[in-house]
């Protein structure tokens, strides 16, 4: 469910599952008044660690202590309130006592004052949170990956319920708990109702039906109910339900939609119903705050010099990572039909004991990792065994209550926030060590929370041309806030035998928890989403490497083997035993000896004004050495770089074989570029020379003053006798990223890199000289490359769309069918026909046989 805490806690209500709180002192107060930071943070600590605070001498070391990262949370959460700015990278770096106290006690301006916010009304229509908002678009069934909710289901097993009672307990708790009577109408907004929607206490009377009958009925009511949508638009947002299996045991259901409570309000809502089932009488202490007001406070807190300036450092933190944040996890998955998206989820779980937990913790402390990491670090080592890229990003999501009034860590609501994790097993590596290296890199993150994770996958998006960005692989730890259930609520239900938890966009939640002394670690996998076994496979690997860090310390100290099958990973060598000699290593040389062998094979086609056009391969020789000959002429050398700022059209095809064929890189520059970001990209890059057309409009002051050539005249101009041969590690063109980062930042391929990507997917699909492909990216783009080279180097023809139609689908449809009527004329006379039903009626050629889209 992605909802929870991530590995490093960042938590900061500091409630225990006792319902104790551990409040700071609060600001003002004249004990904070009159002691130093360091002291009050000492107090902190010490409460954390249960020391006395005599045992913080400057020599010592929290973390080692046994201070966790929830407890840094707190002391650094603590430190900004004193008007303190730390970081855990901060207090890592510098790890005893004696060095933190001397970043604490150092000279600080005043914490600045931030006023409330004007009360909000009960029953007042309000804007969901981040979260929520994300977690109710999901809901949408034409969202990829959608059409579910973000929901818990538990099932508890114990002694004889009394059902009046219970129904009682419920409806005190819904009266309690503002957030159980929510209401999420269609415009995304919601409000508190008066009175519950609650139709109240559903009793599966199973009494009279034998054992066998009874697991029937019960696997029908977990089947129904583990998979519900709840109504939220009439305030349905939990449900309780019981099934009366004989005179003394009973099964409890529990339903709640987390788009109005997160997992650790789920702790506080069923240790109060605990309360009201065992004591109906009792008198829970009153809540005067709510979580409408919570939002409105923290609203009103995030407009503050302080988290301004902390939302825009992590914003550009962020940003300036976007080109080279990974994907998600390419795992072995099914193809999905468009529409039938499977929503239903598989739990795999398995539980370390108290003993094993215990010498999990001591191993990993050991080596200078929290367990939670440790356990995180497995997850990403058993992702890894199957991913296809080595590179791949997490969604980890983090509890986040700002410390905004008492009575907050008693409300239930979503609290809840992401941050993003990029994680590497490109290196093999001993685990402590990738364990560290994954700590760094996740406290890294949480530093830069700020700005949350939503919001770079809004930005990766942006990056991707609008094509949604998923993180869909979570990994969730609730380690350290104590035992998934209060020790009332065992008492009052009986145990935990059932829970499962899903959500939109999610392939795979894994979640780590304590229970009964020990940890929990459990997988919910979307059914029907990955490959037969691919899911049980990455689990078992998963669960045998938690066995192998509790019994050997010794296997901290070395890489982890290959995770897969023996079978499965010779399978999978086999397919990939991919490695052939490469057959050319210079980008260009095979379209000249195409053109040189086959001089009439129609190398481009294009639609005008007067119908389909086309040129050869000899005619787009001539052309590319004519603008080779200009480029020479205005004293280009070889590897250097040259802009092609042309519209879709033989004449930009032209003009980058011609940039080669004189021995330079080609650098596109979009015609439909903002200004702002060609100046950028002038100024990143040393040209030499522009190719342009007449009606461009170049930025003023190109810088080195580069030569500008009209491709009108460069089509004029004195060819070169033949193509120039290129250094095959030299660049054969530059791309420059999308830019939302801020400066455009260009990546240089080489003409043998190229050559090799070129070569691998003409083998790969058998790409000939029967082929064609509609060009439909960009130059700027590396599908162009595609689509350029892998068609003109076997002979095949490239199709062109306007620049204006290039992203109308309908357009692309005629263009393919009129360019396949030009060749079949050409090749097959009267079978011409035949392109006018081609890909339209069953049983017909097909117009498209590959179809190769960015990721």
């Amino acid at each position: 469910m992605p909802q929870p805490a991530c590995p490093e806690h960042p938590y900061t209500s500091r409630r225990s599952m006792s319902s104790n709180v551990d409040r700071a002192v609060p600001l003002g107060s004249s004990s904070e008044a009159d002691a130093r930071p360091s002291d009050i943070i000492a107090d902190l600590i010490a409460a954390r660690l249960g020391c006395d605070v005599r045992a913080l001498s400057d020599d010592a070391e929290p973390l080692k202590l046994g201070l966790d990262s929830l407890g840094m949370m707190s002391v650094i959460n603590q430190a900004r309130r004193l008007g303190v700015s730390a970081t855990f990278e901060q207090l890592a770096e510098r790890p005893t006592f004696g060095a933190w106290r001397q970043l604490l006690d150092a000279p600080r301006a005043e914490p600045e004052a931030v006023d409330p916010a004007p009360p909000v009304s009960p029953g007042e229509p309000f804007d969901l949170a981040l979260m929520q908002h994300a977690y109710w678009a999901g809901r949408d069934a034409d969202m990829e990956f959608g059409g579910v909710a973000t929901h818990l289901y538990n099932e508890f097993d114990g002694p004889c319920i009394d059902t009046d009672r219970l129904d009682r307990a419920v409806r005190l708790l819904l009266e309690r708990h503002g957030m159980l009577r929510v209401a999420i109408g269609d415009d995304g907004r919601q409000r508190i109702l008066p009175q519950p929607a609650w139709p109240g206490l559903t009793i599966h009377d199973l009494r009279d039906l034998d054992d066998a009958e009874q697991a029937a009925a019960l696997e029908r009511v977990r089947h129904e109910a583990s998979h519900r949508q709840l109504d939220i638009a009439s305030g349905q947002v939990f449900d309780v339900a019981v099934s009366l299996v004989s005179e003394s045991r009973t099964r409890l259901h529990v339903n709640l939609d987390m788009i109005a409570a997160d997992a650790a309000s789920f702790r506080v809502l069923m240790a109060d119903l605990a309360t009201y089932y065992h004591d109906p009488d009792s008198v829970l202490p009153s809540l005067t705050y709510s979580f409408p007001q919570y939002l409105a406070d923290r609203r009103q807190a995030e407009q503050s010099e302080t988290h301004t300036r902390e939302y825009a450092e992590a914003r550009d933190w962020w940003q300036a990572r976007l080109p080279t944040l990974p994907g998600a996890p390419d795992l072995p998955r099914l193809r999905q039909t468009p529409g039938r998206t499977p929503t239903r989820v598989q739990r795999l779980h398995h539980w370390l004991n108290p003993v094993e937990r215990e010498r999990l913790e001591h191993i990993a402390r050991k080596h200078g990792v929290t367990p939670a990491m440790a356990l995180a670090t497995a997850f990403v080592e058993a992702i890894g065994g199957w991913a296809t890229d080595p590179q791949f990003l997490l969604n980890l999501p983090l509890f986040d209550r700002a410390d905004l009034h008492a009575q907050v860590p008693q409300l239930v609501g979503d609290f809840s926030s992401s941050v993003l994790l990029a994680a590497d097993v490109t290196d093999r590596m001993p685990f402590a060590e990738r364990a560290v290296r994954l700590q760094q890199e996740l406290r890294a993150a949480i530093d830069h929370r700020a700005y949350p994770g939503v919001e770079v996958l809004r930005d990766l998006s942006r990056l991707a041309g609008g094509e949604r960005v998923l993180a869909p692989v979570v990994y969730t730890s609730a380690l350290n806030l104590g035992e998934l259930f209060a020790p009332n609520v065992r008492e009052v239900f009986g145990d935990p035998v059932w829970l499962v938890s899903q959500g939109p966009q999610v392939w795979l939640d894994a979640q780590a928890t304590e229970l009964d002394g020990g940890y929990l670690v459990n997988w919910d996998v979307r059914e029907g989403f990955f490959a037969p076994g691919v899911a049980e496979s990455m689990f078992g690997a998963y669960r045998d490497v938690l066995s192998q860090l509790v019994a050997d310390d010794a296997a901290w100290q070395r890489p982890i083997d290959d995770l897969r099958p023996p079978a499965q990973a010779a399978r999978h060598s086999a397919v990939n035993e991919t490695g052939a000699p490469q057959r050319a290593n210079i980008l260009h040389e095979p379209f000249f000896r195409v053109a040189a062998e086959c001089p009439d094979a129609t190398a481009l086609a294009w639609e005008t004004a007067e119908g389909p056009a086309s040129l050869s391969y000899g005619g787009l020789c001539e052309q590319a050495l004519r603008v080779a000959g200009a480029l020479d002429a205005s004293g280009i050398s070889a590897g250097d770089l040259v802009a092609v700022s042309l519209p879709k059209g033989p004449a930009q095809v032209a003009a980058v074989l011609g940039v080669l064929a004189a021995g330079g890189a080609y650098v596109p520059i979009g015609v439909d570029e903002p200004p702002a970001r060609q100046t950028a990209i002038y100024r990143a890059t040393p040209m030499v020379a522009v190719i342009t057309d007449a009606n461009a409009h170049l930025p003023e002051d190109l810088p080195g003053s580069p030569a500008i050539v009209r491709i009108a005249d460069a089509l004029e101009a004195t060819p070169l006798s033949a193509a120039r041969r290129s250094d095959p590690d030299g660049p054969a063109y530059v791309l420059f990223t999308s830019g939302s980062t801020g400066t455009p930042k260009g990546v240089e391929i080489t003409h043998r890199g190229a050559s090799n990507t070129i070569e691998d997917l003409n083998d790969r699909y058998e790409v000939g000289p029967t082929d064609a492909v509609l060009a439909v990216s960009a130059l700027k783009f590396d599908l162009s490359v595609v689509d350029i080279f892998g068609l003109l180097s076997v002979g095949g023809t490239v199709v062109l769309p306007d620049e204006a139609r290039r992203a109308d689908p309908d357009a692309w449809m005629q263009l393919m069918t009129d360019t396949l009527r030009v060749r079949l004329e050409r090749d097959h006379g009267d079978r011409a026909n035949q392109s006018d039903h081609v890909g339209r009626e069953p049983g017909n050629q097909s117009i498209c046989r590959i179809s190769l889209w960015p990721k």
